[in-house]
């Protein structure tokens, strides 16, 4: 798929990106005079979700601090749970902060920036939230020096590009997932101390009796295209749920009887 840039009139942006307000082209033409700098709360775009899209590449290092689940069986691209019950990131804090000692998304960590294609050809157009804090005329960091991108923006796109790259090495992980039906509906549960098990939270995921029960042929494609350590990884993550609900309990100074009841909104 072609990166070449684009006239602004040229490209129509392709539906709705998540957590993006208004994304708009990157043109000098409208934002020769704009940069970007760290916003004082660098995180808080991001502090009312509970998932996180992730990308293959990065499933070994999120599966250390988060469940890991998929959007659907029929569709399953992977998500890292970061909230429970309540629509907050129990990762940002008060301070619009992610936790310095967590692996943060590269979603995330690209925001504000993307690419997105052009319905009318192949090409892909660098695209910014032009509503994110840190944009201004009086930036750290410019998006053009003498009408050329600057080095910053240049990493920046360097990062959608591989993002890019991965998340189509995603899409098909997900397809080989759906084709060998591997993901079921599942439920995580909390018990509290002397009490019974209760349901929070519903999701999909990798069933491991379905993994299992793969013929010989098939397991060993998963093995010959490398999927099986991702597939651990993301099986692996599931003891995050307790870990999560921990998080919660500390987050919201949480009583016993508290812990699976939702936050009155302020």
């Amino acid at each position: 798929m072609s990166e070449t840039p684009a006239a602004p009139s040229e490209v129509q942006l392709e539906g709705q990106m998540f957590l993006f307000r208004k994304p708009e082209l990157l043109t000098k033409e409208k934002h020769s005079d704009l940069g970007i700098s760290r916003p004082s709360r660098p995180y808080q775009f991001c502090a009312d979700v509970r998932a996180v899209p992730v990308v293959l590449p990065e499933l070994a290092a999120a599966q250390r601090h988060y469940p890991i689940i998929f959007s659907d069986a029929e569709n399953p691209l992977p998500m890292a749970v970061v909230g429970l019950i309540d629509e907050v990131n129990l990762f940002v804090d008060d301070n619009g902060e992610w936790d310095r000692d967590v692996y943060i998304p590269g979603y995330i960590r690209r925001y504000p920036f993307a690419l997105a294609g052009d319905r009318s050809s192949d090409r892909m157009a660098m695209i910014v939230d032009s509503e994110f804090d840190g944009i201004s005329k009086d930036s750290e960091t410019p998006f053009f020096n003498n009408g050329e991108p600057s080095d910053a923006m240049n990493s920046a796109m360097e990062f959608c590009r591989t993002y890019e790259r991965d998340r189509m090495v995603t899409v098909e992980f997900a397809k080989k997932l759906a084709e060998f039906k591997l993901l079921d509906t599942q439920v995580a549960q909390y018990t509290p101390e002397g009490g019974e098990p209760q349901p929070f939270a519903q999701y999909t995921a990798i069933d491991e009796k379905r993994l299992n029960e793969l013929s010989d042929e098939q397991f060993l494609e998963l093995r010959k295209t490398n999927l099986l350590p991702v597939i651990y990884a993301s099986m692996m993550s599931m003891g995050n749920w307790r870990n999560l609900m921990d998080r919660r309990v500390r987050r919201f100074n949480l009583s016993p009887d508290k812990v699976l009841q939702p936050m009155q909104k302020q």
